[in-house]
């Protein structure tokens, strides 16, 4: 046989030879995901939360937990990680392995830590996945029980006449809290004072107690005293006012209809986290948070949810990070 006829017979065998046992791994990789997914989870999955028990992000995470478990049989757990504005949380989750046993929960603050600090120690585009919205809420501007001011026009007007008399809290710079009345100011043109705690769970302490004129703060933060006659509610933000307080106008309603923020909060997986497993947990919790009866729990609490696919949602957290990264350096914040 020709010698170049009978190396050219080899190399095709060899290479069919490749390809053949190429193919078996790709369909091996193939099942195996499939397999993960199917599997999965077969450890407790931890819901890392970035913040002290007790605040809105850790009232969707145990929401949300506790019908996974219910509905999957298996064990969902909240695992509160507090500290640095939420870095603390995010790299923990970053450097987890990424098996599907470790998910983030985000917020409208974690769209805005390019606002604190100069440099993250992870990446936004790259580091994380983002798998599903848990809930959204409508803001609540609340003042204290006693105070003057009984309508938001009656706010807005004081605080047109006396430019930077009015002081209101937040749960620390460049937090959702501070932020959204920031942008209440803006939106409303007049000048206030801001004086940051730690979390606004102690902002809100203060307002009930007279210290401070206002606090912007999720639905389900705010309801509870609103209900309880500690503090008042003068303006809910979103289209229609809340079930759980009727007697409360929209900002548009009020007389601000340029006035449209709403918090909301999701799950994040590390970087290299199997897409099946995404998918699934994508899956559920689109099945869990929109069940019938879930919708009518959350909507007593303000809040609600919406069922978006994976990549949407991605490109809505990108959305939301330059949103507010924009309104942070409108108003002056500057990163450390």
């Amino acid at each position: 046989m020709n010698y170049r006829l009978k190396t050219s017979i080899i190399c095709r065998r060899a290479l069919s030879r490749g390809l053949f046992v190429l193919s078996l791994g790709l369909l091996s990789g193939h099942a195996h995901a499939a397999d993960s997914a199917a599997d999965w989870p077969s450890v407790p999955v931890r819901l890392v939360v970035p913040y002290a028990p007790g605040g809105t992000t850790d009232y969707a995470a145990r929401q949300v937990a506790q019908k996974l478990s219910e509905t999957t049989g298996k064990t969902f757990i909240v695992e509160n990680k507090s500290g640095a504005s939420g870095t603390i949380a995010t790299q923990d989750v970053v450097r987890s392995k990424p098996d599907g046993s470790s998910f983030l929960v985000t917020d409208t603050t974690y769209a805005m830590l390019p606002l604190s600090f100069a440099k993250l120690p992870w990446d936004y585009e790259h580091d994380l996945i983002h798998v599903a919205e848990i809930i959204e809420t409508p803001l609540v501007l609340v003042v204290p029980e006693k105070s003057p001011f009984k309508t938001l026009a009656d706010l807005i007007a004081y605080a047109k006449n006396n430019p930077g008399a009015l002081n209101f809290g937040s749960g620390g710079p460049a937090s959702s809290t501070h932020l959204a009345a920031e942008m209440f100011a803006s939106e409303a043109s007049i000048k206030m004072s801001h004086i940051p705690y730690r979390g606004a769970g102690a902002a809100l302490a203060d307002v009930m107690a007279g210290q401070i004129d206002l606090l912007v703060t999720a639905a389900p933060t705010a309801i509870p005293p609103v209900q309880g006659g500690r503090v008042r509610a003068l303006a809910v933000s979103g289209d229609q006012r809340l079930e759980s307080l009727p007697d409360v106008p929209t900002f548009a309603q009020a007389g601000l209809p340029s006035y449209q923020v709403i918090n909301w909060f999701g799950l994040a997986a590390p970087k290299g986290t199997p897409e099946p497993i995404v998918e699934k947990m994508n899956s559920l919790v689109n099945e869990v948070m929109g069940d019938a009866k879930m919708q009518q729990l959350m909507a007593r609490q303000g809040a609600g949810h919406r069922s978006v696919a994976v990549k949407p949602f991605g490109e809505y957290v990108r959305q939301q990070v330059t949103f507010w990264t924009d309104i942070g350096r409108r108003v002056g914040i500057k990163p450390e």
